[in-house]
Parts: C-alpha cells; structure tokens; sequence
C-alpha cells in the first residue's frame, strides 16, 4: 500500500508539470476529466537530534527504504564566502582535495574503502560552506561514517595530489574563460555584489597558482569547526544506533584556532551597470540581467520563488515562452532570485541571436514589467503551485535527496521544519504578492545588463538602454 501511495505522489506530480502552450492547444484533453486533488505536503519526518558536547549537530532520519545510509556533513562559514579577496574560489580546491589523501591513506585507498563498502565518498563548495556526502550499505554504516570523519578531519593535502589539481583547475579555467556564459556571469557577479565575498566564487589564475598544501591546511584548521558544523544521517539505520555512532567518530573533534568572522550582508542595492565584453567575431550574444536580492531566510522567499518559476524558471516560463516559443531568438531563456545565507541576487539571461540582442533585452525589460504590474491570472498561479509542488515531491523522494536538503537548508539558515512548510507555503502565496515582489525586485531600472558580444553587430542596439563601457 506504501509503495501505491508514493506511485500515485509521483504520477500526481508528473501531471503537474507544465507544458508549453503550443503542446497544450495540441492535445484536446475530455470535458469531463475530474480536477486535481489537493497537493500534499511532504509529512513532516521525525529527526532525532542532538548535539555533542562539541557543539557538533547531528540529525538523524530513519527510513524503511534500499538497506544503504546516507550521510552529509555541512561545514557552514567554510565555503566561497571565507575566501581572502586574494584567492577567490579557493574553497573549490579545498573541497576537491580533502578525500584526496589523509593522515591514513592515500587517494586510491580512501577510493577502495568506499567502494568496498559499496558506496563513494566526496565533498563540493558553495558560497555558504563545504558538504561531504558518503553513503554505503547499511552493514558498512559504522565504517562510512568513520571514513567520513577521517576526510574531514585529518586531510593531508598530499604536494603531489595539490599540484596535480591545480594543473586540472588551470585547465578548466581556461576553457571556462573561454566560454561567454562564464564571462557574463563573473561580470554580473561583480556588478551585483561589488566587492563583497559572493562576488567572487570564481577561480582566477593568480589564485590557484598562489594555492599551497600549506594554505590549504591552514584554511582547513580555521573553517572545519564541530561548532559550525551538522551531520545528516538517513537511511535503514536506528536512530540510537546512528547517534552512538557518530559519537564514537566526531566526539572527540576539536576546533583549532578562532573561528572565521561571520560574513556580513551584502548591500541591497546596486547601481546599475551597463557594460558590454569584447567577442570579435562572435554570430551570437550572450545577455544577462541582474540586481541583489534577499538572503534564504528573509520572509519573501517563498513568493519569490513561485514569482521566480512564473517569471522565468522551466520551459513554460513567460521569458522562455516569449524568447523562445514565441520570437524564436533563443534556445533558452531564464530569470528568478538566487538567494544564500545573508544575501542573494535577481538574474535573468540568455544566449540570442546578432541581430536581435537589442529586442531581446526588450523583451526580457518586458515581463519584468507586467509581472511587477499585472495580477497573474489564477489558472497560470494555479499551474505554477503545482509545478514547483510536484517537482519539489519528486526531487525529496530519494533519501540522499533529503539528507542534502535538510543540509543546504540549514548552511542558509532555515530550520529542519522547513522541509515540510515549503508546499504549504508556496500554496499560500496570492497573486498579488507575485506582483509585489515583481515590483519591487524585478524592475528594469535596478538592472544591471551584461552583454558578452561583437562589439561592431551589436552597440548600435545597445543604445537605447544606456552607455555600455567596452572592456576585454
């Protein structure tokens, strides 16, 4: 009966997604189809918690599912966010490296004990922290856990292993830089943020070549905190079992050396910057648009989300529909709020045609304005609830899934409840503080545009929208 209660969650949000509107026309659907059920909220799990006399925090969510246990454990304050001004994205390599080699073993057999107890082991950057995500069969959760600990806290940072990813990064960089999306985006980055730590996650060069083992073990000592840190376990596995178990492997972690200062927020506001990036020869342009935004925590995140999937996020998005379906000027388009632990950003882009990059942005100024002047109708509110219902169900069905929400929400701030207050919440959400958060985030003349092109095919389009400074 489970089983037949989950399929019917997952073909009820299947049959929530949008469709394009050409799709829709197409397919006569019967007169007298019943109309959809009243979405459910994800039930709001049990987590056993505690913390250990460390201050590390550990939530623990048992699950009747695979007989495998999946663990993330969130360092908040360790990310982008704690890199020097003059070794911006350094967190990437210090998360990249850490199950690279520890006190114990090398990179190889770190890799074996993890595929020896049939799961992987590995750990990723943002701008708020690090996650390390491990998993393995139920009857290894004892031993995953203890190789967790030993990544996380006793990394080596082995010369040879440094030096070869930083030779990688390099490489990656370059190719990166290469690309206008990575361009327009670090540009848009800076506009938004000036010069304030979220506006520079990105690698440079200079910073990867001025990495050392030693600069990594130093940040390691600072940022790797049991006080800034939370452990998530779920899977087939007791809760008591689960708590004396991560005992046994962080209780005796201790910090070293004062913790990193908390990050301030960034400004609200921006001045708006008009600044076009040299690509001679270039048959496309690539086009952003962006202003600060509110941190995840900030009570209109919830509209801002729902107005972000309206505005500009999924295929049946009104930008993608216009740009795309409707003028034919791109593959894709999108716009909405990106929001991280004290701040967060409006961006919108796309990569458009030569010839129309000057309508584009009219097009992209367009909805901005009527989703900040007119009432969304009530079946388009309608089918946006359901899309971002039915796809947040689909994406918290898998056990890692949740144990990497509950993480992420925390690094942001947002308590464990939150993950069953979502769907409630976005139900709630009228059409009129859509048209608010539009408003108030969403106008053309807070927006900073980026525009990535051949200078001499698009400036005479760009002078309707301001003075653009040239730069390389």
């Amino acid at each position: 009966m489970k089983a037949l209660k989950l399929n019917t969650v997952l073909l009820a949000a299947l049959l929530a997604l949008p469709v394009a509107a050409s799709a829709a026309e197409a397919v006569k659907m019967p007169a007298d189809l019943p109309k959809y059920g009243q979405d459910k909220p994800i039930p709001v799990p049990h987590i056993s918690k505690k913390t250990l006399a460390n201050g590390l925090e550990v939530w623990v969510l048992p699950r009747q599912g695979l007989p495998r246990v999946d663990y993330v454990l969130a360092l908040r304050g360790a990310g982008y966010s704690a890199d020097a001004a003059t070794s911006p994205g350094q967190a990437k390599l210090l998360a990249g490296l850490l199950s690279e080699g520890t006190a114990k073993r090398d990179s190889r057999a770190i890799a074996e004990a993890a595929q020896g107890m049939g799961g992987e082991i590995g750990a990723a950057a943002s701008n708020d922290g690090i996650t390390l995500n491990a998993n393995a069969l139920t009857s290894h959760a004892d031993g995953m856990l203890k190789l967790l600990a030993e990544v996380a806290r006793q990394p080596a940072f082995p010369e040879g292993e440094v030096a070869l990813a930083k030779a990688n990064a390099l490489q990656a960089l370059k190719v990166a830089s290469a690309q206008p999306g990575f361009r327009a985006e670090k540009a848009l980055s800076q506009a938004i943020y000036g010069e304030h730590p979220y506006g520079r996650s990105q690698q440079t060069a200079e910073s990867i070549e001025a990495t050392t083992a030693a600069a990594l073990r130093a940040a390691h000592d600072q940022r790797f905190r049991p006080d800034r840190a939370l452990l998530v376990i779920t899977g087939r596995i007791a809760p008591a079992q689960a708590l004396k178990q991560a005992e046994a492997a962080f209780g005796d972690w201790k910090a070293r050396g004062p913790a990193p200062a908390e990050v301030a927020a960034p400004a609200a506001t921006a001045t708006p910057q008009r600044l076009l990036l040299e690509r001679p020869g270039s048959v496309q342009s690539t086009v952003r648009l962006g202003r600060p935004g509110i941190a995840a925590s900030s009570a209109e995140q919830v509209p801002l989300r729902l107005t972000s999937t309206i505005l500009g996020s999924g295929f049946s998005s009104r930008v993608n529909q216009n740009l795309r379906e409707e003028k034919g000027y791109t593959y894709g388009a999108s716009a909405g709020g990106r929001s991280f632990r004290v701040g967060g950003a409006i961006t919108g882009g796309a990569d458009v045609r030569n010839e129309v990059t000057g309508a584009s942005l009219q097009e992209f100024i367009k909805e901005y304005r009527r989703i900040g002047t007119d009432l969304v109708p009530a079946d388009e509110m309608e089918m946006s609830k359901r899309y971002v219902a039915g796809t947040y169900l689909l994406t918290t069905q898998l056990q890692a899934a949740v144990a990497q929400t509950l993480a992420n929400n925390w690094l942001v701030g947002l308590p464990a409840e939150y993950l069953g207050q979502y769907v409630p919440l976005i139900q709630k959400v009228t059409a009129e503080q859509v048209r608010e958060i539009g408003k108030k985030y969403f106008s053309s003349e807070t927006q900073s545009l980026i525009v990535v092109g051949d200078p001499s095919a698009v400036t005479e389009q760009l002078k309707e929208f301001g003075e653009f400074k040239v730069s390389r």
